[in-house]
């Protein structure tokens, strides 16, 4: 999984935000490696003079899926990423695992085939003491 962060003019951070937002989402985001190529980050200031002015767009790129995109506005930029990635998380997890974990237990779609398939519905009868 690729994460690449861009910044407009007026975020400061650097190199340290960059390292920072990419150890934070292959942490946050691991369980869903398998599934995304791509995550981009986009850290920007709206001229809006609004006290929630900085926003943080987060595009995740699934392998052969369309992208999913999520996007936070807050007055700091650490609360805009950290709504953002938080939304990420949420987004993914109701995409995807739900098609391999089911209530805690594996999907029905990626259940073995029975054995003998005439036994399929047959209630075993239990011995009675």
């Amino acid at each position: 999984m690729q994460i690449q962060v861009n910044t407009d003019h007026s975020i400061h951070g650097g190199e340290r935000l960059a390292a920072y937002v990419t150890t934070d989402l292959e942490n946050g985001l691991s369980r869903f490696s398998g599934w995304l190529t791509r995550v981009e980050v986009h850290l920007s200031e709206d001229a809006a003079g609004k006290p929630e002015d900085k926003k943080c767009v987060i595009e995740a790129r699934p392998g052969g899926k369309q992208p999913v995109a999520v996007t936070h506005h807050a007055a700091t930029v650490d609360d805009a990423y950290a709504g953002a990635a938080h939304k990420m998380a949420r987004v993914l997890d109701s995409r995807y695992s739900r098609t391999h974990d089911h209530k805690g237990s594996d999907s029905i779609r990626h259940m073995p085939a029975p054995d003998d398939p005439e036994q399929v519905g047959v209630i075993a009868d239990e011995p009675r003491s």
